[in-house]
């Protein structure tokens, strides 16, 4: 086997020491240049394809996926076939108030559930708890406390006698009253009312006019 040498004049252009101050030159020129602008169309595209292709992808794995069982639901209302225990309806005039609000929801239902079906199966005590229930004195429905009249009437009293009693005292540190608040002051307001023929025709100023005018106030004499 004849073995091959390359001739030394046959020496690469990047290995040239001639050449290499213009290649140098070259590259800084072309590291010079602005980048490329992306292409609008070639962007919207992508941006386009990329969430269509998630769509497809999310449809493929959920149509995929084994449909959960969905359980079977029985319709109708619940069968109260058994009467309430007494024990649970005693007293229930007393204790209806003090119950959580779940259970006597829980008991309401109940009683529904067993007037659903002939009435003359209800004892005594559910009939009696029904119609308590739904019409008994409780809540919206609750008498009155047997002293609050008189509750009432005294609290009304306190209020009168307070504002008066706040009234008296603002009267006695009160300035005096202007002079335009005295009888003479306000006979002399007529007497000008009527030299200016003030409100002729039912007025001051009308013929046969017997009222006070202006005056209200006491004398400043008195």
């Amino acid at each position: 086997m004849t073995d091959f040498h390359l001739p030394e004049n046959n020496v690469d252009e990047q290995s040239s020491p001639g050449r290499q101050p213009a290649r140098a030159a070259q590259l800084d020129h072309i590291s010079t240049l602005p980048p490329p602008r992306p292409n609008p169309i070639v962007t919207s595209l992508t941006m386009l394809r990329t969430p269509t292709s998630n769509v497809l992808r999310n449809a493929v794995v959920r149509a995929a996926r084994p449909a959960p069982s969905t359980p079977v639901v029985a319709l109708g209302c619940r069968a109260a076939s058994t009467a309430i225990s007494n024990p649970t309806l005693a007293n229930i005039e007393k204790r209806w108030e003090g119950m959580p609000m779940q259970e006597q929801a829980d008991l309401w239902m109940a009683l529904r559930d067993r007037m659903k079906e002939s009435w003359t199966e209800l004892t005594v005590q559910e009939k009696k708890a029904a119609y308590w229930i739904a019409f008994g004195p409780h809540g919206p429905r609750s008498l009155p406390p047997p002293d609050e009249g008189k509750k009432v009437a005294l609290y009304t009293f306190l209020g009168i006698g307070l504002s008066f009693v706040i009234f008296a005292t603002m009267r006695m540190f009160a300035k005096p009253a202007p002079y335009t608040m005295t009888k003479e002051y306000q006979e002399q307001t007529n007497e000008f009312l009527k030299a200016q023929n003030s409100d002729p025709l039912t007025g001051i100023s009308s013929e046969g006019y017997s009222g006070k005018g202006h005056v209200q106030s006491p004398s400043a004499n008195a």
